[in-house]
């Protein structure tokens, strides 16, 4: 019998996240882009990262390699990945323009941004800029490095990769860019891959190939993915474990099919209510009531309260804690009566 996943006991862990906190401090007040996310991810897993625009997803896949921008900050928390060989190495506690974390982005852990023609050097060729990763981490000779970039703009569905390699990102459609991203990304075999929105500008048939190629990339090296997307199909394909984020909390986590047989958030409820269904004829689609307020000096209450229909007095005046069983956790008063702690960050 396959085993059941759990949130809990996790036997090959990779990376253990543990109250992370990433803030911005601007003019107007304190922005909590990563509000205390805490998850751990297994060799070989996929965690999927929903929610609305602007919940903190990017930021969070940011914080793990300890490159977000000021006035953002890395306030507390641990980020541990874990090597081979046993040894546990707190990302979060590394200068972030040093060496060491040198040597953990692109080959420990390896990230597919979401703009592809902001992300690339206009100014390199698309070649020089796959090769670069492949003589730094890997060791090769620029003539070693350019067969294996030729492969790898091939294995990612790009047509005369000859031509393609001495080519520049402006010569390149938007779809070939963010391919571009990927084989990137895949180049040096890395533990870790994040992948932020990585089919956005590619069509159906193109979308499939990366998933596969991705997918395949986990059976063959062990690797674990984090991957962002909007696309609720995408997550219920490829992700074996799931978080749903608001307002830079993590509002649920569960299994893949436990959150899509049995959500228990409203919010997550109201994303799945809010998408188009096969198996249903005629079946209005069902928005999300209010909007998401400004995350600039949030009062202390659930994120959630201006939208819930079961919104309780409780919920204006205390934060729910993620809370659950080793197979499900939410962050709601409907569930649990567990509050979160106030910090020093909390009245800012």
């Amino acid at each position: 019998m396959p085993q059941i996943l759990t949130l809990e006991k996790r036997d090959n862990p990779r990376l253990s996240v543990q109250n992370l906190k990433t803030y911005y401090l601007l003019d107007e007040g304190l922005l909590k882009a990563v509000d205390n996310v805490s998850f751990e991810l297994n060799k070989k897993e996929v965690i999927g990262i929903i929610g609305e625009s602007g919940c903190g997803k990017s930021v969070l896949v940011k914080s793990l390699l300890n490159i977000v921008r000021k006035p953002g900050y890395l306030i507390s928390g641990e980020i541990n990945f874990f090597h081979d060989d046993g040894s546990v190495l707190n990302i979060a506690d590394l200068n972030p323009a040093g060496n060491a974390i040198r040597k953990i982005r692109g080959k420990e852990i390896s990230i597919i941004f979401q703009e592809p023609m902001t992300s690339l050097s206009p100014v390199h060729t698309i070649g020089s800029q796959i090769t670069e990763p492949l003589i730094l981490h890997r060791k090769l000779s620029s003539k070693e490095a350019q067969e294996v970039a030729m492969d790898l703009i091939e294995s990612v569905g790009i047509p005369n990769p000859k031509q393609r390699f001495y080519e520049y990102p402006h010569q390149l459609s938007g779809g070939m860019r963010q391919r571009v991203m990927i084989a990137m990304a895949l180049s040096c075999d890395p533990k870790i891959l994040i992948a932020d929105e990585p089919t956005t500008a590619l069509d159906v048939t193109v979308q499939a190939q990366i998933l596969d190629l991705i997918n395949s990339l986990k059976e063959k090296y062990h690797t674990s993915i984090i991957f962002i997307t909007h696309d609720l199909g995408v997550i219920a394909e490829t992700c074996d474990l799931v978080c749903v984020m608001y307002l830079g909390k993590v509002v649920e986590m569960a299994p893949t099919n436990e959150i899509f047989n049995n959500p228990q958030h409203p919010y997550t409820q109201s994303l799945l209510k809010s998408i188009p269904r096969i198996d249903k004829e005629h079946s209005l689609l069902q928005p999300i009531e209010g909007n998401v307020p400004i995350p600039i000096n949030l009062p202390w209450q659930c994120g959630f309260y201006n939208r819930c229909e079961h919104a309780s007095a409780k919920c204006s005046s205390s934060v729910p804690r993620l809370d659950g069983n080793e197979y499900h956790k939410v962050s709601c008063f409907l569930y649990s009566d567990s509050e979160d702690i106030k910090d020093e960050w909390s009245e800012f």
